[in-house]
């Protein structure tokens, strides 16, 4: 009995010394308010920033040189997206149906109506960057800018969204009005918590 009190009392101070180590360590670190570096990471050069940069804003800030219509879309489409979106955007459970869906003005929270690029997207240029992060879901990111252009075109003439034949840029497809924007509202709900109003 008298070992085996020995040996837990030997394990509690190495247990305690152990920590008292790390502890002294760590607030000699954190004791440095601004540290110089925090010895993690590494510098990122200007090109592989560039590789990772890509976001587009609704206004079409950040949209890459290049250019593409529903023509040249509907190859890239049939190679890269129809396998899960299906030959028409109908969908291949359990991905989203594209194209097709309701118009109007509906509950999309309670009657479960698909949202489709017609119904449910308020830009044309956040499409755009969307598909040109995440898709295809396979290797996303590999399409090029004309090719996410095209193909972006191609959704949106097929939603008749766009006359056929438009051609979209960096300058056209920020002025792409799509049908659902207005049912997206800026949130000016106001509460207060903690005493202060918050959004």
């Amino acid at each position: 009995m008298t070992r085996v009190f020995a040996a837990i009392a030997i394990g509690t101070v190495l247990t305690l010394g152990a920590v008292a180590c790390r502890v002294e360590s760590r607030d000699d670190y954190l004791g440095d308010k601004d540290p110089k570096r925090f010895g993690f990471g590494h510098l990122v050069d200007s090109v592989r920033l560039a590789t990772l940069d890509i976001d587009v804003s609704p206004n079409g800030a950040g949209l890459p040189p290049g250019s593409g219509t529903a023509a040249q879309g509907a190859g890239v489409y049939l190679a890269s997206c129809a396998s899960c979106h299906g030959a028409n955007g109908e969908g291949v459970p359990p991905n989203p149906q594209l194209l097709g869906g309701p118009r109007g003005t509906f509950n999309f929270a309670m009657d479960g109506k698909p949202k489709t690029i017609g119904n449910y997207w308020p830009y044309a240029t956040t499409l755009f960057d969307y598909i040109r992060r995440a898709m295809p879901i396979t290797t996303p990111g590999s399409l090029t800018a004309d090719q996410t252009y095209a193909v972006t075109a191609y959704l949106l003439e097929r939603e008749q969204v766009i006359p056929p034949g438009t051609m979209l840029d960096a300058r056209s497809l920020p002025l792409v009005n799509m049908p659902a924007r207005d049912h997206f509202v800026p949130d000016d709900r106001r509460g207060n918590r903690g005493g202060k109003n918050v959004r």
